[in-house]
């Protein structure tokens, strides 16, 4: 069975105070999921907003991430396959990396 698709994502940056807040959205076709994160500026820091950028954005993409596996892992539950509580945030066997 061949499948392809692809998904739009977006990632929403906005920093104030020395604080930088990311959003990231994206739209699977079936569900519409957004992450969020934020880092902050160390008062005794230099003010390095690519820093901030990267760090907030990494963070939302992690937390989306937790969101997407959970969506997997929820709709595996009602395909018949339920993987123990223990497991449901661990990478499933059959969709691991090389």
């Amino acid at each position: 069975m061949s499948h392809a698709a692809e998904w739009k994502v977006r990632l929403y940056l906005t920093e104030e105070d020395r604080t930088t807040k990311a959003r990231v959205e994206v739209d699977t076709g079936k569900n519409k999921l957004t992450g969020h994160g934020s880092a902050r500026c160390a008062p005794q820091d230099r003010d390095v907003p690519a820093i901030g950028d990267e760090l907030a954005a990494g963070r939302a993409m992690e937390n989306l991430a937790e969101q997407l596996k959970r969506t997997a892992f929820g709709d595996m539950q009602a395909m018949g396959s339920s993987p123990s509580h223990e497991e449901s945030l661990k990478p499933y066997a059959g969709w691991l990396e090389p």
